[in-house]
């Protein structure tokens, strides 16, 4: 796993930096699997995590909601039959900041445990 799972989230505030695009070219070789997307003007890293059915999809909704907490930085998770989609982004900033790779990063992990 990278180097990133290591890492705890910082709190964030509204004025803290959103990454740069060169933070961007050195993170996302890391966390390889994740798409950045836009949704409501907002870049975010999105993934979709396939399942055999609901019930295991449910369950790593659940670990991903229950590291979302302990480190207090939270995505959006959209569970459905086989398949859970996970976005993170930094809601305050409005953007993508560090945080958002670490926590990628750990999702990852998480479905490799799985």
């Amino acid at each position: 796993m990278t180097e990133l799972t290591q890492e705890k989230c910082v709190a964030c505030r509204a004025d803290a930096p959103k990454v740069t695009d060169a933070e961007i070219a050195e993170l996302r070789p890391r966390i390889p699997e994740w798409e950045l997307a836009e949704r409501d003007g907002i870049p975010r890293l999105e993934r979709r995590f396939r399942f055999k059915n609901f019930a295991e999809a449910l369950a790593f909704t659940v670990r991903v909601g229950e590291l979302a907490e302990g480190e207090g930085h939270h995505p959006a998770i959209l569970t459905e039959w086989g398949r859970v989609t996970v976005s993170w982004w930094t809601h305050k900033i409005r953007g993508l900041h560090r945080n958002d790779f670490i926590m990628a990063a750990k999702t990852d992990q998480l479905y490799a445990q799985k």
